[in-house]
């Protein structure tokens, strides 16, 4: 059974850094992918970053690209989303993300449809 768990939010300021760190387990990221997004109040979910952890390959949604990185440990086991230069719009719930397999066909993608296992998320606060 996969199990995804987030941690690493908080409030901060405009402008301070957080990591953001998802601890995943009964999971294969082989072939696959794993992502980060985040939900605003009143706001649909939207894709933040994406990595192939096999290929090392990323995207990353324009709105932070530049000021945020997202990584894997060398086990495989913990996805990390670096925060850097935060602003009050990123505001909002992060969810974990991972897909069951269609990324080795499809690529990677932002889209919620392609990813079958979800985080509880973590809250970040970023206050300007």
């Amino acid at each position: 059974q996969v199990h995804l768990a987030e941690s690493g939010g908080g409030s901060v300021r405009a402008g301070d850094s957080l990591r953001l760190s998802c601890a995943a387990s009964g999971y294969t990221s082989s072939g696959k992918c794993m992502a980060w997004f985040r939900q605003a109040p009143g706001q649909e979910r939207e894709g933040v970053a994406v990595i192939r952890p096999d290929h090392g390959h990323t995207y990353y949604a324009d709105s932070v690209k530049g000021r945020f990185t997202i990584s894997q440990d060398s086990a495989k086991t913990t996805l990390y989303l670096q925060m850097n230069g935060l602003k009050a719009e990123d505001t909002a719930m992060y969810y974990c993300a991972a897909d069951g397999g269609i990324c080795a066909r499809v690529g990677l993608s932002l889209e919620t449809s392609q990813y079958d296992y979800w985080g509880q998320g973590t809250q970040v606060t970023v206050s300007s």
